[in-house]
């Protein structure tokens, strides 16, 4: 049976509430298969995060690893593309620490990229009417490393990938906050989802930018 992980976060920084997380739990509320699909919301922390993921890896041995992260201040789906083996925390993580200029795994490769076809999910989602970009850096906070370590871990054979999503409506931290209603981060998930599942090959379209 082929198997699905997918990913949110709890809140951090201060935050109230974390729509990938929140999307996280909709898109498993509603699945209906048939493909087997697991999800959890990781702590945002450096260490628990990447031991969570791990776990959850050689428990499921999914075929597809989705990761979904709060990008506040964007306002489309960014389908991430390149993770960096790279850790420079701007603010501490739920427990305090706030490691900087260190790998997420030592030893690896100092950059992966995604293994799951970018550029068809940001193109579907922006199909339905979802704003959605390819991004190409995810930043050197948890997400990021959350990312790396999926990639890293998945390379025995799961593919993976990683999603940022806008503040939901019902989440945002202030009126002028870029958002998005829930129910379409959720829908972009379930795309993002569906479409590593259905397609091998990328499409071949223009996603770089100049700056």
């Amino acid at each position: 049976m082929t198997t699905v992980l997918l990913t949110g976060f709890e809140p951090f920084g201060g935050d109230a509430a974390n729509p990938s997380g929140a999307a996280v739990d909709l898109v498993a509320s509603r699945w209906e298969g048939p493909e087997v699909l697991v999800t959890a919301v990781l702590p945002v922390t450096f260490a628990g995060a990447a031991e969570r993921l791990r776990e959850l890896l050689a428990e499921h041995r999914p075929d597809v690893v989705i990761a979904a992260g709060l990008a506040g201040g964007r306002a489309a789906i960014g389908v991430e593309r390149v993770a960096v083996n790279l850790v420079d925390a701007r603010i501490p993580d739920n427990d305090g620490h706030q490691p900087v200029d260190v790998p997420s795994v030592p030893g690896a490769a100092p950059a992966h990229f995604a293994t799951l076809p970018v550029k068809e999910i940001a193109r579907r989602i922006a199909a339905e009417g979802i704003p959605a970009e390819v991004s190409h850096s995810a930043g050197t906070f948890v997400c990021n490393h959350v990312f790396f370590t999926a990639l890293e871990a998945a390379a025995s054979g799961s593919r993976a990938g990683f999603v940022h999503v806008p503040w939901s409506a019902e989440h945002a931290p202030s009126t002028d906050a870029a958002t998005l209603p829930l129910a379409d981060i959720a829908r972009a998930l379930e795309i993002a989802v569906r479409t590593s599942l259905d397609v091998t090959a990328d499409a071949v379209l223009p996603g770089g930018t100049l700056h």
